[in-house]
């Protein structure tokens, strides 16, 4: 069994997939519940469950791994403040406000920010294959939400919830780059501490949502909503991004997150009974192309 666990935690490939399908139900669970549970809300209870889930099997490692994390605490903490507090709230708040394909639009701007982000902090340079590659993936992202038309693009309008979840993408590609700048701790020590953290961040937005009056009915809708957001695009997740980040470096993941809206529109198809069209493969087809060559080419700095 330890074998087997060591093996997959070795495959950063199936472990940024299996994020990028997470992260999907996310984004439409997000859009969702907007106007169900509120944004602070939302993100309190989501970091606060998965810490409490998580801290029975971490806090060996958190204990055999504390000297390291007080000694890097100021990169540890602007990861939390980053990945976990800052984009969450801005990330929650604009799914209230902006519609599912501005939010897929967006996103696909992730590897093109983790580009520019790894050039401010290291100085790294795409090479030749990931510039081609976050071309291509981005293609096929376009070629599916536009339906393979896309002059449809001149008919997509922002508002400011788009403006805020562009902006919460900002802030995550930033985490995501930061990684690199991690000690080297276990990721279940790195993954427990940031939610831990970030829960605590958390804390004064959401007594001061509730202070303004805003709630919400603790129906089922809302607890599936929260156990699914919980446990698989919180743990489960962020425990892969950052080994997948970890194992083959923030440029060369950043493609995997073009898979996000190609899953989100597979789930469509599953789930709400669409039709697959010719789109939709040719889609398919160059996001995976695009990954697959954008993960051949290594960073130069």
């Amino acid at each position: 069994m330890r074998s087997l666990f060591q093996t997959f935690f070795g495959r950063p490939y199936l472990l940024l997939s299996l994020t990028s399908l997470f992260w999907a139900g996310n984004i439409v669970l997000g859009r969702y519940a907007a106007g169900h549970v509120p944004p602070a809300a939302l993100s309190f209870i989501r970091w606060t469950g998965a810490f409490l889930i998580l801290i029975a099997f971490a806090w060996p490692f958190l204990k055999r791994d504390w000297p390291k994390i007080r000694q890097h605490l100021p990169v540890m903490l602007v990861l939390t403040f980053a990945g976990i507090t800052i984009y969450n709230v801005m990330a929650y708040w604009g799914l209230q406000y902006t519609q599912a394909i501005n939010a897929l639009l967006i996103t696909s701007a992730h590897p093109l920010l983790v580009a520019a982000w790894s050039f401010v902090l290291y100085r790294e340079r795409l090479t030749i294959w990931q510039t081609i590659g976050i071309v291509l993936s981005l293609l096929g992202v376009l070629t599916i939400l536009t339906q393979g038309d896309l002059s449809a693009l001149r008919d997509v309008r922002f508002n400011i919830g788009d403006v805020v979840f562009f902006s919460a993408q900002i802030v995550y590609s930033f985490y995501a780059t930061l990684i690199k700048s991690r000690p080297d701790i276990s990721p279940i020590s790195f993954l427990a501490f940031t939610i831990g953290a970030g829960a605590v961040f958390l804390t004064p937005i959401y007594a001061a949502e509730v202070a303004l009056g805003i709630t919400f009915t603790l129906d089922l809708k809302a607890i599936l909503i929260l156990a699914y957001i919980t446990i698989f695009p919180s743990l489960l997740a962020y425990l892969f991004f950052n080994r997948g980040v970890e194992l083959i470096g923030p440029n060369r993941a950043a493609p995997f997150y073009h898979l996000i809206p190609i899953f989100g529109s597979a789930l469509a198809i599953v789930f709400l009974g669409e039709r697959p069209e010719l789109f939709h493969g040719v889609g398919y087809a160059l996001v995976l192309a695009g990954i697959f060559i954008g993960t051949r080419g290594r960073t130069t700095p």
